[in-house]
């Protein structure tokens, strides 16, 4: 049997397609990864030949297609249960924390696109973006466990889904509270993600983003 494939974006742009590929990563389930270009000619195109939903990451697996990147991790979690925290309220405070950045902080992912080759340039940000870096720091504090230094002790999809969050705060230079900065620090110094910054560097796409700065 073929390994599943996973279609993803940009790394140096595509938040979403490294949320889905850390989860994989963290798994241990075999994958292969093949890379669209965003904002290429052909973009639209190719992606809709791989994707239901029109939209990159998506995930080839032996049974049918994935889109969506919570969808894959769920799909890998089904496989791993240990990608979720072992203990019940802890598994379910983890998902909630993950939808509310799967659906929400809609300011901050306008005006502070993911750009990993954008390293601590600072960018003034209005009042509705500053609101949302204070609640995803709330947030952060009010969930996270003590044990650990992961979000919940042990890595975990939540992780995954704030790791691209943590590149932002970098790349525009945002200053967050010591307890904020210190997780930050965590994600961003994961292995899988320096593998994943460090192939960001190589590429040499158009940028997606008409006002990068």
């Amino acid at each position: 049997m073929s390994l599943p494939v996973l279609y993803i974006g940009n790394r140096r742009f595509s938040s979403w397609s490294l949320r889905a590929w850390l989860v994989l990563q963290k798994s241990g389930i075999e994958f292969e990864t093949r890379l669209i270009p965003l904002n290429e000619g052909e973009t639209r195109s190719a992606i809709s030949e791989i994707s239901p939903g029109g939209t990159v990451p998506a995930l080839h697996t032996a049974d049918g297609v994935i889109w969506d990147s919570l969808a894959i991790c769920e799909w890998a979690a089904e496989r791993k249960p240990d990608l979720w925290p072992a203990q019940d309220m802890l598994r379910a405070r983890a998902r909630a924390a993950v939808s509310s950045m799967h659906a929400g902080f809609l300011s901050l992912r306008e005006h502070c696109p993911m750009d990993l080759c954008r390293e601590g340039v600072y960018k003034d940000l209005d009042d509705v973006t500053q609101m949302d870096i204070a609640v995803m720091q709330a947030l952060w504090h009010d969930v996270m466990t003590p044990a650990g230094e992961f979000m919940f002790g042990e890595w975990s999809i939540a992780d995954a889904f704030f790791t691209p969050v943590a590149s932002r705060f970098r790349s525009y230079a945002v200053e967050l509270h010591s307890e904020a900065q210190s997780y930050c620090d965590t994600l961003l110094s994961e292995k899988d993600y320096l593998d994943w910054h460090s192939k960001a560097q190589l590429e040499d796409y158009t940028n997606p983003y008409e006002n990068p700065l």
